[in-house]
């Protein structure tokens, strides 16, 4: 175990947006951890999709499962390198709840069905602010994920793990163009408490600016949907043994990419494909190593002291697996078909609070719950009723906005029993 002096941290890593009081028996990564656990926010995404959309079957990967599944890579690659890296010693190591808090949060702010409610939620909101899954995941974590009648606030996380969620740091109004990978506008200020005051944002390159802890945490995600992914399509009936030798056969891959394709092919086969990648995972794991670096934040945190490093060939490996995936599964009929539901479902409702709220002058209609119709009506301004409508939307489970769109539009539904 590490030792409670880590002198790999210091008090900028440390530090919150407000001040919090300490626990003696909890480390401030820990309390991180902690309050993002016992977050409604953390229990919905049980109920959204990851590839396959919930509750079709129950063995398939949902958001909860996935995070679950990151948060566990996470701290296996941090107690990896705490054992075998030279930088790294006894009392000066990376901190598995840390890591294990940014790979919890990563995905909170997802929408309901999955890339296609981020892309149906960007379409509505492009002129309103923009919506994008990891800016709303540092949202909520510093803004809203606790929700009372009058206000919402946020966890008041460490800026350590505010750091960590922060996969990207581009503002939207710095890319118009954007349609992921970008911060809102108004969490500019997050943005500047991350770099510190000491750290002029001046010609820096937004896009490679990352944690040693945020590395961490996007690695454990390729990892486990890389593998994920292709243990769901396999058992969904996506990826045939037929349909796969295939596409390989028109490829024309080279032989390190020809042997993960193999991989699937005899998992197929030998009807092993739980074990098989299963197996893969502590594989991917002892990939990585540390590296050195200096750049912006160095000489302040070591958490830019050192980056991430995956051998390539493992990385090839799992960009093969998306590929495969990407044309023999998110290209399929049938996904597409679901994604056109979820963009119709998300737009009809978004567009309905939208008349209630954006367009009529006094909402004579309530149509959101009491607490949400206090703050959107209080909100600053049609950017912030927006936004505050966004939320709501975008909070919602896979089911409880098919429910929302029955009752808004389906004229069988609707009696006290569905509410």
């Amino acid at each position: 175990m590490r030792s409670p002096q880590n002198q790999f941290y210091n008090q900028f890593d440390y530090e919150s947006l407000e001040a919090r009081e300490t626990d003696p028996h909890r480390s401030p990564f820990q309390i991180d951890r902690d309050r993002i656990i016992y977050s409604s926010a953390f229990r919905r995404l049980q109920s959204k999709t990851q590839v396959f959309v919930s509750g079709e079957f129950d063995f398939y990967r949902t958001r909860l499962t996935h995070s679950l599944e990151v948060a566990q890579i996470g701290r296996s690659i941090c107690s990896f390198q705490n054992q075998t890296s030279s930088f790294l010693t006894t009392d000066f190591g990376i901190d598995p709840d840390l890591v294990e808090a940014v790979c919890l949060a990563h995905d909170l702010g997802h929408s309901p069905f999955g890339h296609a409610g981020e892309r149906a939620l960007h379409h509505l909101m492009r002129d309103l602010g923009g919506f994008e899954g990891n800016a709303q995941s540092l949202r909520l974590i510093t803004k809203t994920i606790y929700s009372g009648t009058r206000e919402r606030r946020g966890m008041n996380p460490t800026r350590a793990l505010i750091d960590g969620v922060q996969k990207y740091k581009r503002l939207l109004r710095e890319d118009r163009t954007a349609e992921n990978h970008f911060l809102y506008d108004d969490q500019e200020s997050l943005r500047q408490f991350t770099l510190g005051d000491a750290i002029s944002d001046d010609g820096l390159d937004y896009t490679k600016l990352r944690s040693l802890e945020c590395q961490i945490m996007d690695w454990a995600d390729d990892t486990a949907y890389g593998l994920s992914d292709i243990v769901d399509s396999i058992n969904a009936g996506f990826l045939r043994f037929e349909r796969v030798e295939d596409w390989a056969a028109n490829q024309s891959l080279k032989p390190d990419e020809a042997k993960p394709i193999e991989t699937v092919l005899s998992a197929i086969k030998e009807r092993k494909v739980e074990a098989r990648f299963s197996r893969k995972i502590g594989a991917f794991i002892r990939a990585t190593s540390l590296v050195s670096r200096v750049g912006a934040l160095s000489d302040v945190s070591q958490r830019y002291r050192f980056s991430l490093v995956v051998e390539p060939e493992i990385r090839a490996e799992v960009d093969i697996y998306k590929r495969l995936c990407r044309d023999l599964v998110f290209r399929h009929s049938q996904l597409h078909q679901l994604e056109r539901k979820a963009r119709m479902i998300l737009e009809a409702i978004f567009r309905a609070f939208a008349e209630a709220y954006l367009e009529a002058k006094n909402a004579p209609l309530r149509l959101l719950p009491e607490s949400y119709d206090f703050l959107v009506r209080n909100a600053d301004g049609e950017l912030g009723r927006a936004r505050v409508l966004c939320d709501y939307v975008a909070g919602m489970t896979d089911l409880f906005a098919t429910r929302t769109y029955k009752r808004l539009f389906d004229p069988s539904f609707g009696s006290t029993v569905d509410l």
